[in-house]
């Protein structure tokens, strides 16, 4: 079994790779970063995900993977009134959070047709809450997630007849380089916006993603999965 895990030098990515790699899968982190250190032996591919000409390649440097984690992502580059929001934002939520992703993940299941059914093969995408939750203080993120969430619900349609499962799990507020800017507004707001009263970390989301790598969902192919401590349930 083989991982390719993107954005898996840090935050999610990195909880998500480490528990795979416990878990028994080797592991290929993608990421833009130059360098990354990683706590557990695994490849490392430089990668900018907007850049799609080059997913041949990576695919090529990486190998045959059974499990793709898509969890590279950034955020709005400034929160604040929707009515300010620029282009510049706009695009590179999109390029990054869904397009990059698409056809990653496109490539991706390509190749995985030619491999056998055992192991297990599956895409996992990494959204967010925020996929359908909306905050006009960071629509565009909002907006890219919502349609990354669309996109893996395709994705399963079309690879559920070849017995490759795709999921869409959907983090909270989790401790990570993205959230770590309004770490101190969250920590005000948590105990009265998360049901479980606390942050989540990237190991929640990781425990959730090993047992889906590894075919104990199967015929869940398609499901969205939030690991949020209850925010998103909906309440009167």
């Amino acid at each position: 079994m083989k991982a390719l895990v993107t954005g898996g030098q840090q935050g999610i990515g990195l909880g998500i790779a480490t528990a795979l790699h416990a878990a028994g899968w080797e592991i290929a982190v993608a990421a833009e970063a130059e360098t990354a250190e990683l706590p557990f032996e695994a490849s490392y591919h430089h990668h900018d995900i907007r850049d799609i000409e080059a997913i041949p390649a990576l695919l090529d440097a990486v190998g045959p993977v059974t499990t793709l984690i898509s969890n590279a992502g950034v955020g709005a580059m400034t929160r604040g009134d929707l009515l300010e929001m620029t282009p510049e934002s706009y695009d590179r939520c999109q390029e990054v959070n869904t397009r990059g992703a698409v056809f990653l993940a496109q490539q991706v299941a390509k190749r995985m047709l030619d491999l056998p059914a055992d192991p297990y093969r599956s895409i996992t995408f990494i959204t967010s809450v925020s996929a359908a939750i909306v905050n006009a203080n960071r629509a565009e993120y909002c907006v890219s997630k919502a349609a990354t969430a669309m996109a893996a619900r395709a994705f399963a349609l079309r690879l559920a007849p070849e017995n490759i499962g795709v999921f869409d799990v959907r983090p909270g507020i989790v401790q990570s380089p993205m959230t770590a800017p309004v770490a101190e507004q969250y920590d005000s707001t948590i105990p009265d916006l998360v049901p479980a009263g606390r942050w989540g970390t990237p190991r929640d989301i990781a425990e959730v993603i090993v047992p889906l790598a590894r075919g104990d969902f199967a015929f869940a192919t398609g499901a969205q999965i939030p690991v949020d401590g209850g925010l998103s349930i909906h309440t009167f």
